[in-house]
């Protein structure tokens, strides 16, 4: 997920230092975790992303960041649900395409640690979030690219971007919770000019 560090800073705050880093998809992931009927979880994914960093490496804690994935990637391993997340009932993936977040400030929490404040767009409906993020490493990989890796987790109120599907039980719960958990966990590697 993305670090907090990595708020949108304005173009006077940025040093010079700071590169532009491409999320790495195949090594990347976008994550989730719904309730579904009361007591159970399902745990699902996107499949594609995309995503650009505005970082120093030298401080990986401080830039911006934009993360996006494609609404149709999502995967839960039901091709019958992953429909139906697709589905106006949830997603509305034909009409929403993109669910994107960006940030737009961070603050710092101590050692690599930060909350990174932004906004996050599904089904077309921007609400306002916080990611607690991690700066996890810098490193090369064997072939000598640096890679900057981060992750970073909230929780959303489904409801607040207009999917609001569910179905009553036996039990008076909810098929579906109302909160969805999301983890990033980004690895990004510098754009070669």
């Amino acid at each position: 997920m993305i670090h907090p560090s990595l708020g949108r800073a304005s173009a006077t705050q940025l040093p010079t230092q700071h590169a532009t880093w491409t999320v790495d998809p195949a090594h990347s992931s976008i994550l989730f975790t719904a309730r579904h009927m009361v007591v159970a979880r399902v745990h699902g994914r996107f499949e594609r992303l995309t995503g650009t960093l505005r970082v120093n490496p030298e401080q990986p804690t401080q830039g911006e960041v934009e993360v996006s994935a494609d609404a149709a990637s999502i995967y839960t391993g039901s091709p019958e649900r992953d429909a139906h997340l697709r589905s106006p009932d949830f997603l509305d993936a034909d009409n929403s395409p993109k669910i994107t977040f960006r940030s737009v400030r961070t603050e710092p929490t101590g050692g690599s640690g930060f909350r990174l404040h932004g906004t996050l767009t599904i089904r077309n409906i921007t609400q306002p979030v916080i990611f607690e993020a991690r700066h996890t490493a810098t490193s090369k990989d064997p072939w000598g690219r640096q890679r900057l890796l981060y992750t970073a987790r909230t929780s959303v109120n489904r409801s607040d971007y207009g999917i609001r599907w569910n179905k009553v039980l036996d039990n008076g719960g909810w098929l579906v919770g109302e909160r969805i958990e999301i983890e990033m966990d980004i690895q990004a590697l510098p754009v070669v000019s």
